[in-house]
């Protein structure tokens, strides 16, 4: 059997295996493979590192070149055998997704919160964004968990998804590398400012289609859709994060609360725009109303990769059909 006849099967029960692995374990506790690229990056950039946006580009193609290159040459192998597709393909989505990590963070700083426990919370929000939590009352705290959730449900499930659907296994791991090369050395710190430019602009491209999937299907689950995609198309550009923006704004119209506003990194204050300003301010239950609902688009996102993954193939055979008929009818 060809690897084009079965490329949709593979795709779709190792997609579809994967996620259930990661909804069951969640994220390795040791040995993650993220972890591991993460620190083979580090040592990279402790070699390139010059405060030139052009050395950030070489450590850019090196590290997300490398790892793009690996999976490609995994892919070949596993060709043959619809197994070791499978498998493989199970095996790098599993890897690359981190939704119920994300929910099992986001819970725990919910869960103190819901205790009274400030000290806890504080001591637990680092696990999910980089603000500094000791200048955050409970309120922000709950905001700072939901923007989290809003914007990682597009960076850690459904970008993935997508360029996994566009580019298989390549697309998945290629995904990941950007996104972590972006936490890495992407931020706005003296040091990387010029060096993690590269990283940062990439992984706003490679971000761009799984944001706008994310804001659309979260539109699709929200209770009230009228009131996401008014929120969604009125205030995604005010955001500064061209990608943050619509999937922020489109949680901020589905979960009915306000979003954005005055943050704190580790010293550095940023006054940013308020996202659905008409709305309630966050309370702590709406941290367990952004899971579920993370959730909810989630598992919608895997079905419009495998969707999006059959439709794809079906056109190139057609085409490939329609090449080789007419080739056949001028030979006549």
């Amino acid at each position: 059997m060809t690897a084009a006849r079965t490329g949709l099967p593979v795709f779709a029960c190792g997609t579809a295996l994967g996620y259930l692995c990661d909804l069951a374990f969640g994220d390795p506790r040791r040995g993650h493979p993220v972890a591991a690229f993460g620190r083979a990056a580090h040592a990279v950039e402790q070699r390139l590192w010059r405060d030139h946006r052009g050395y950030g580009a070489l450590h850019t193609a090196v590290c997300a070149g490398g790892a793009v290159a690996g999976a490609a040459l995994l892919s070949r192998a596993a060709r043959r055998s619809r197994t070791a597709g499978v498998a493989l393909t199970a095996a790098a989505t599993w890897t690359v997704l981190g939704g119920t990590s994300l929910g099992r963070e986001a819970r725990a700083v919910g869960a103190a919160l819901a205790a009274g426990d400030l000290t806890a919370a504080r001591a637990r929000l680092p696990h999910l964004c980089g603000r500094d939590p000791q200048a955050l009352d409970e309120q922000q705290i709950a905001r700072a968990v939901v923007e989290s959730v809003a914007e990682n449900t597009s960076d850690a499930v459904v970008g993935a998804l997508v360029w996994g659907a566009l580019a298989g296994v390549p697309g998945l791991v290629g995904f990941r590398a950007v996104n972590t090369l972006d936490a890495m050395v992407g931020h706005k710190s003296p040091r990387l400012r010029r060096f993690g430019w590269a990283s940062a602009r990439l992984d706003d491209v490679v971000g761009w289609p799984g944001a706008r999937l994310t804001a659309a299907l979260t539109v699709l689950c929200a209770p009230d859709r009228a009131r996401a995609l008014r929120v969604a198309r009125r205030d995604a550009a005010r955001h500064p994060s061209p990608n943050a923006g619509p999937v922020e704004a489109s949680f901020a119209g589905a979960l009915g609360v306000r979003l954005g506003g005055t943050l704190a990194y580790a010293g550095r204050v940023e006054h940013r725009p308020v996202l659905g300003a008409e709305l309630r301010p966050v309370e702590v239950a709406d941290v367990e109303r952004a899971v579920r609902l993370s959730r909810r688009v989630s598992l919608l996102a895997v079905g419009t990769a495998v969707a999006g993954r059959a439709l794809g193939r079906l056109l190139t055979t057609r085409r490939t059909t329609g090449r080789t008929t007419g080739t056949r009818r001028t030979h006549r």
